[in-house]
């Protein structure tokens, strides 16, 4: 089967087309970062009004580099889940009109199962193993059962490990998306500049979760109270200092659940599965088999959509015109979906 993917959850607008969901035959994605920097941060009613202007020419562009008419295709799957409503519906309804006039079949995607899915396209994974999610919008880690079946052992409890990121670099003019600005920065800093403190949360049903509103306001409000004043209260020296922190937190949890499940392999995904850090420490761990996509399936893309796409629809499992976005998924929490 060769599946059309669409992805417009934020302010990315992506397609792409996928074999037996596993060969990426294009795979394209208009990125909108140049017109949310000013803001530091995605703007919903900017990211909607140009996902409406990009969409038909970025779903072209990927019919045309595949090389496959677009009357081979053999079915069409679109984001429908979480994401900025707005951005979500030009998606899902450009998905829809379109499996419409081709009288294909189609089917909505969830984000989050897709962020999981990534790494699947690359490389040939067996179930069960832990699942990392991390990005702007998402914190977890997972105990995935199969493609589409996960069981959530921790998540955040307040921010996400890529919103943190993006507040602190907007506090500190450092630069959009955060995330990079940070991990660039940090590259050229000392992280024992300051000793920022970890949430305690390691009891009951916080034991694989993690916490990031301590961290960010302790970077923010309270800098000077955590400063090693053996060395220079730089930019560089703060974001190295903050990324160590907000990354180790994240490994120590991940060990734990490895620990706690016996599953030894992590598979990676979300914009934050991108930060160098972060690869450099879980490849350390020597208990671990590691496994990242590679930088263009870390961002929000129509490979990952397309390729799980590819699990329902090959199973006869297709979504009917009714199917409406949702910003959020009603009642998530442990169990998923």
């Amino acid at each position: 089967m060769i599946i059309l993917g669409i992805e417009s959850s934020c302010d990315e607008c992506a397609a792409a087309v996928v074999e037996k969901g596993k060969k990426i035959l294009s795979n394209i994605i208009y990125s909108q970062v140049k017109y949310h920097q000013p803001f530091y941060g995605v703007v919903p009613e900017i990211a909607s009004r140009k996902h409406l202007e990009t969409i038909e020419p970025v779903v072209a562009a990927a019919i045309s580099e595949s090389g496959v008419a677009v009357d081979d295709l053999d079915g069409l799957a679109v984001t429908y889940r979480p994401g900025l409503i707005g951005s979500l519906l030009v998606g899902l309804s450009y998905a829809k009109g379109l499996a419409m006039s081709l009288k294909k079949p189609f089917i909505g995607i969830d984000h989050i199962l897709a962020h999981l899915y990534a790494c699947h396209l690359e490389y040939d994974l067996s179930y069960p193993h832990l699942g990392l999610l991390v990005s702007g919008g998402h914190t977890l880690i997972a105990l995935v059962r199969s493609f589409e079946k996960f069981e959530v052992l921790g998540t955040t409890i307040d921010d996400a490990c890529g919103e943190a990121f993006d507040k602190v670099a907007k506090y500190y003019d450092l630069g959009f998306p955060g995330g990079a600005a940070i991990d660039r920065l940090a590259i050229k800093g000392d992280a024992r500049a300051f000793n920022f403190p970890k949430p305690s949360l390691h009891k009951g049903d916080h034991l694989f979760d993690v916490s990031y509103s301590g961290l960010k306001t302790a970077v923010v409000n309270q800098l000077d109270q955590f400063w090693n004043r053996d060395y220079e209260k730089s930019k560089e020296n703060i974001a190295a200092s903050f990324q160590r922190i907000a990354i180790d937190m994240l490994v120590d949890r991940v060990l734990k659940a490895s620990s706690a499940t016996g599953l030894k392999m992590v598979v990676a995904g979300g914009g934050v599965a991108a930060n160098s850090y972060l690869r450099k420490r879980l490849s350390e761990e020597a208990d671990l088999e590691v496994i990242f996509p590679s930088m263009k399936l870390c961002t929000d893309n129509a490979a990952m959509i397309a390729g799980l796409g590819y699990h329902f629809l090959s199973r006869g499992r297709e979504s009917d015109l009714n199917l409406n976005a949702q910003a959020r998924v009603p009642g998530f929490r442990r169990s998923y979906p």
